[in-house]
């Protein structure tokens, strides 16, 4: 018996070290798949500069400048992405779609800042809420708060040509339906008080 301890008691140790190993760096773990901005950090107060423009609308105060976005670490065998702006508080219960693009090909891994203000060569143009192909940046009424502007991408199977430009939001949502490898996503706030 004192023998089988013993060898237990050796297969424990080397797991013990094994495992100390893997966690001080010898095995790391797979980054995951992750959207981020040179021009707003997640969660934060999105400049004016990014706010829509449309003169006949008084709660558009903006440049219209589209924020820098890159992303890493998509999903194995991603083909494409698919990308959505959203205001889930504008238009209460629907929303508004500030931004729908797609087919964008595997190989891109960003936009530089005011790229997507208008139509580009490296997406396929939706149409979001406003009947725009490219970004329209927020136009929050005065006095409501701060609204969460989500933007969501999503790695598909498709390939960049799968999908006709001009799809809505919920046309694109019921395409992408089981094509969607992973997603990620980040927010970027916008209010005025007056």
């Amino acid at each position: 018996m004192p023998a089988l301890r013993h060898i237990g008691c050796l297969a424990f140790s080397s797991c013990v070290l094994w495992g100390a190993a893997s966690i001080a760096g010898g095995v790391a773990a797979a980054e995951p798949f992750q959207i981020t901005s040179s021009s707003f950090k997640d969660g934060t107060v999105l400049d004016k500069k990014y706010v829509g423009n449309n003169k006949s609308n008084p709660n558009c105060v903006g440049e219209n400048v589209s924020p820098a976005l890159s992303w890493s670490n998509p999903p194995p065998d991603t083909k494409s992405f698919a990308i959505m702006v959203i205001d889930p508080e504008g238009r209460a219960p629907a929303g508004v779609a500030h931004w729908v693009a797609y087919g964008i090909p595997a190989s891109v891994t960003g936009f530089a800042e005011g790229e997507v203000s208008g139509p580009s060569e490296k997406y396929v143009g939706g149409k979001s809420t406003m009947n725009l192909p490219n970004y329209f940046g927020p136009c929050t009424p005065a006095g409501v708060g701060f609204h969460h502007y989500t933007f969501i991408l999503m790695a598909t199977d498709l390939d960049p040509k799968a999908l006709a430009p001009g799809m809505t939001r919920e046309e694109l949502t019921q395409a992408l339906n089981g094509h969607v490898k992973g997603s990620t996503g980040m927010i970027g706030m916008f209010g005025r008080s007056e």
